[in-house]
């Protein structure tokens, strides 16, 4: 919201739609809610995305089921140009919480299947290939020490001395039958990129990702994601045009001057008697 030109009242409503609304809201449709241009209602979704990672968030830990998918992209927005134009790597993580304790999921013996229990926090990320270098760096960066992973046995996972690994190896069975909740999450994914904004882009993508990640793991509380995103960005350094497109601003280093300045008029002097 630093030196924006919209009224703040559009900021409130748009970070409200973002994060309360059932199936997300694409700009087109926050340009429609809110009655302005979509170059400005695209603007203020990237922003509010960039306020949906909390810094201080807590890794997974526990048991968490991990795994990698592909997913198909949009080149550009050409309605004739198909949408498997290209496809994107990404690697998620899902917790596991005990269905009826609803703590997180205590580790089992290796090979031991986990029955009750349903999906917790996720971790969504964009990863260049399969090597283990980049998967061992997701894992770091978003799972805590001690936790046991299960994975679908590939050659990338082991390698974790602080990781308990638990592979579990698909074969010609179907993923979601040992993985269930991480293909779980996946599918909804896949279906709330294509549903909501036609299929992602590659530019931007991870920005989708964190907010796919913030209303998955706020979807028992919704009526909280309002007050969260904006306690968020209230931390955030200002965020430009030009800085979340990676493009240099032509305007940089020059002295510019408004054709139509804009005046404030003058309130009332207040009375030098008067302690206010």
């Amino acid at each position: 919201m630093h030196r924006t030109k919209l009224p703040l009242r559009n900021w409130y409503w748009a970070a409200h739609l973002m994060a309360t609304h059932s199936n997300g809201m694409s700009a087109r449709q926050l340009a429609g809610q809110l009655g302005i241009a979509y170059s400005s209602a695209w603007l203020m979704e990237q922003k509010l995305r960039r306020a949906m990672v909390d810094p201080s968030r807590d890794p997974l830990e526990g048991v968490v089921e991990i795994d990698q998918t592909e997913m198909p992209f949009r080149a550009d927005d050409d309605p004739d140009t198909p949408l498997k134009t290209g496809k994107i790597l990404v690697v998620g993580a899902v917790e596991l919480r005990d269905r009826t304790r609803k703590q997180p999921q205590k580790a089992k013996a290796l090979g031991a299947k986990y029955l009750d229990t349903m999906s917790g926090r996720v971790r969504l990320a964009v990863i260049p290939s399969n090597e283990a270098a980049h998967i061992h760096r997701f894992i770091q960066s978003n799972i805590a020490p001690g936790s046991t992973l299960l994975t679908d046995g590939h050659a990338s996972y082991p390698g974790l001395a602080e990781y308990r690994h638990d592979p579990r190896i698909v074969g010609n069975m179907a993923a979601h039958i040992p993985l269930r909740w991480i293909h779980r999450v996946f599918a909804l994914l896949k279906r709330w990129g294509l549903g909501t904004y036609h299929g992602f882009r590659r530019e931007h993508i991870d920005t989708y990702l964190n907010e796919f990640v913030f209303r998955y793991n706020r979807r028992f509380y919704r009526h909280v994601s309002f007050e969260t995103i904006l306690g968020i960005a209230a931390d955030l350094a200002p965020v430009s045009y030009w800085d979340i497109t990676g493009q240099d601003n032509p305007r940089h280093g020059l002295n510019m001057k408004r054709k139509n300045p804009r005046t404030r008029k003058a309130t009332a002097a207040v009375p030098k008697e008067a302690n206010l």
